[in-house]
């Protein structure tokens, strides 16, 4: 009788970070349960298929010609066949043992499609600040969950249900890179995966310094298209209309009107509706966020564009 193979494996897409790369392998490669690990590289040019090769020669390589952003943890989760994937970045890695027992839950929990881990910051493992805000979360527990429902994670700390990230069809196209997480958890959560929470898994993320205005940029125009593709349209007009206030005297706010406004009919064409229990869900989170309960308006445009 054959052994069955791992319950977990790992994906991580990198590009040009070879250096980095090359410590988070020398941990994901020690780890006990020893994972698969699957890179998916987004048309590196510098060394980083040649360091694989020669100090990894155990760690399969994808090879993209081009960098595909998210959509390349997409391509890797096809590729890699385990019932379970982790995802990693080239400056993050799991801690011992954390991959186990990430597979004991889901085993356990039916229904959970994706565990959000706990993320630790840096050689002095400071929690994220995620952290607080997942454990928080008014989303709520389900009694088939391991954890609080969440509609945010971190890439590089979760773990995810292969069949269940495939039927969701994965991180979303129109966002290229930046904050794809939570329109992945909205699109779980309306096919009915759990998106859980658990705090006993631990991952751990050292990043680097990297100016932040570009990022910043990237960052609210992925926000509001997802809004666009997920939320109510009166909800998704007046944070745009915000946006556009602010883009007359400050040039991160014209950069990410910029980037939604060439996205946006392509988003409105892709558009899908949350089911109304997850946008009352979701509008719970956002009051998390926001430091108060939802918005009147915002509470009101929940009741249009069913």
């Amino acid at each position: 009788m054959n052994a069955p193979g791992p319950a977990v494996g790992v994906v991580l897409a990198t590009r040009d970070r070879a250096d980095r790369l090359a410590t988070a392998l020398e941990h994901l490669t020690a780890l006990p349960e020893r994972p698969p690990v699957l890179i998916v590289d987004n048309g590196s040019t510098d060394h980083t298929r040649a360091m694989v090769a020669e100090r990894f020669p155990q760690v399969r390589v994808l090879a993209h010609r081009a960098n595909r952003g998210a959509l390349a943890r997409n391509d890797g989760v096809r590729a890699i066949g385990t019932p379970y994937v982790a995802f990693s970045d080239d400056d993050s890695w799991w801690r011992p043992g954390a991959l186990a027992r990430a597979a004991t839950l889901l085993n356990a929990h039916a229904r959970l499609g994706l565990l959000a881990a706990q993320v630790r910051v840096g050689p002095d493992e400071r929690p994220d600040p995620l952290n607080a805000m997942l454990a928080a979360s008014p989303a709520g527990r389900a009694e088939d969950l391991p954890g609080p429902e969440v509609f945010g994670f971190l890439a590089c700390g979760a773990v995810v249900r292969r069949d269940a990230f495939l039927e969701a069809g994965g991180f979303h196209p129109l966002i290229f890179f930046g904050g794809e997480e939570t329109l992945l958890a909205y699109d779980l959560a309306a096919m009915g995966w759990g998106v859980s929470y658990c705090p006993e898994v631990v991952a751990h993320h050292h990043p680097a310094p990297a100016p932040r205005t570009g990022r910043t940029a990237v960052m609210r125009r992925n926000e509001l298209i997802g809004c666009w593709l997920r939320r109510p349209l009166p909800l998704a007009a007046r944070r745009t209309a915000g946006l556009l206030t602010e883009a007359g005297r400050d040039p991160v706010a014209r950069a990410a009107l910029g980037g939604l406004l060439a996205r946006l009919p392509a988003a409105l064409w892709q558009r899908r509706p949350l089911p109304p229990w997850v946008e009352e869900a979701a509008r719970r989170v956002d009051g998390q966020r926001m430091g108060d309960g939802p918005r009147r308006e915002e509470r009101q445009a929940v009741t249009h564009d069913r």
